[in-house]
């Protein structure tokens, strides 16, 4: 199958499309005081506007990994991204903070099926000995959409309107969903005909919804019930995929492997301390330093621009050198950066802002893309669609665990309130204890790291 394709031609799609979701993220950040303001929203409404196309994304992933083993990953990545367009325009459309969320929710089901299937379509095209390179470059795309985003975001929102943050999109997919149709040949289905798993994709999505949910509403008592059903929930999952014949997810795989089942660790917790940093300096750029949407823009750039610079060079070292030495080095770069963050005041320098998010661009890029070829190094070629989905899902899972926290403190110190000058003493209480618990967690991502193992 790899001779019906060019390896360009798929590196080429695939990029473009993971270039999609990271874009629009990072696009969206700067909008949320714009959108906070046209729609009303609180803070912590705000919050949900990122933390909706989280929750249905991980929900989704994995059973569409698996159901692109099944019924071959081109096809269901032709379909997310026809999907995440169609629902971008529609966010563009909303005219409550209500149909914002629920467009949200529709456009992550999109989203999971774009990123559940790249990946595992490179793995599919290149060989092993190629294959750090090729993800190493496509790391990049989605930090060229993360870099792109704030400065994107920005001049749209001051110019256009935040409307036109998610309209920017439509064109993009339409292309995509072109180039793919005409020049991607070939598909990639190596688990055609065996049966897919309904009853544990229903229990999967149904144990991470509620304990996710439950975890954005603690300290509340709905919150701890919900958590603990969620935690029920994933338990039984882990049971019924040990029992079943054609599993969405086979946890044999963690058991098999510690270092696919340590590298899905390590992003886990990397995604958790780095995720949500973006929102809360988004936030404390145009409050507090009262910068324009435009300016927070160029001032978050610094962060994925690293990370584009640096991510193609990671995913070659990761060829040549064990990938856990790369990943953990970058592990503790990000702890360094996260540190720095916890010294914000009203009065920090932009410099030093920018200081800090150069050193977690630095260290994100060298932890990535060799964390995912240990992944997708790890397991069988029948497995490639859902050890993609497994590394998205622990991407967004990361993510949504980082947002939560940030809900939870915001909840906690600040309260459901508009952030005005009154507030803004507790809210930069509020993100310092927030970056503290980021860098402790961090901390201990690097240990889980470096036990993973040698992958040669």
């Amino acid at each position: 199958m790899q001779n019906a394709v060019s390896k360009r031609t798929a590196l080429i799609v695939v990029a473009t499309g993971s270039f999609l979701t990271p874009f629009m993220g990072s696009a969206i950040n700067i909008a949320l005081p714009s959108i906070g303001k046209a729609l009303a929203m609180n803070a912590v409404l705000l919050s949900w506007i990122a933390m909706a196309y989280s929750l249905s994304s991980a929900m989704f992933l994995v059973p569409f990994g698996r159901a692109a083993d099944i019924h071959g990953r081109k096809k269901v990545f032709l379909w997310g991204v026809a999907i995440f367009g169609t629902f971008s325009l529609l966010c563009g459309l909303a005219t409550s903070g209500t149909m914002l969320i629920a467009f949200r929710v529709l456009q992550g089901i999109g989203g999971a099926m774009v990123f559940g299937t790249g990946i595992a379509i490179l793995t599919s095209v290149f060989p092993p000995q190629e294959r750090g390179q090729a993800l190493g470059i496509n790391v990049a795309a989605v930090y060229l959409g993360l870099s792109l985003g704030p400065v994107v975001g920005g001049l749209l929102t001051q110019n256009l309107g935040w409307r036109s943050v998610f309209y920017v999109n439509v064109p993009l997919c339409l292309l995509i969903l072109a180039f793919t149709t005409a020049y991607l040949k070939g598909e990639w289905a190596e688990c055609a005909g065996e049966p897919f798993d309904w009853a544990g994709s229903a229990i999967y999505g149904a144990g991470l919804a509620s304990l996710m949910y439950g975890f954005s509403h603690l300290p509340a008592g709905l919150g701890a019930v919900l958590v603990a059903a969620g935690l029920a929930g994933i338990a039984a999952f882990v049971v019924w995929e040990s029992r079943t014949a054609h599993p969405v997810l086979d946890v044999r795989l963690f058991r098999q492997s510690r270092v696919f089942a340590l590298s899905n660790l390590a992003a886990l917790v990397n995604y958790a301390a780095t995720a949500a940093i973006g929102f809360l300096l988004s936030l404390y750029l145009q409050y507090i330093k009262a910068l324009t949407p435009q300016q927070a823009g160029f001032v978050l750039i610094a962060q994925p621009a690293m990370q584009a610079l640096f991510s193609p060079l990671a995913g070659r070292l990761s060829d040549r050198i064990e990938p856990r030495i790369v990943a953990s080095t970058g592990m503790t770069l990000n702890v360094i950066g996260i540190f720095l963050l916890t010294l914000l005041n009203a009065t920090t320098p932009l410099p030093f802002i920018i200081a800090s998010l150069m050193f977690l661009g630095l260290g994100f890029a060298l932890f990535s893309s060799p964390n995912t070829n240990a992944i997708m190094g790890s397991v069988e070629r029948r497995f490639y669609g859902v050890a993609s989905a497994t590394q998205g899902t622990m991407r967004i899972v990361g993510q949504m665990f980082s947002m939560g926290v940030v809900m939870l403190i915001i909840n906690l110190i600040l309260g459901p309130v508009q952030i005005t000058p009154e507030y803004y003493p507790l809210f930069l209480r509020a993100a310092h204890a927030a970056f503290v618990t980021f860098a402790i967690l961090c901390f201990g991502g690097i240990f889980a790291s470096l036990a993973r193992g040698k992958v040669r």
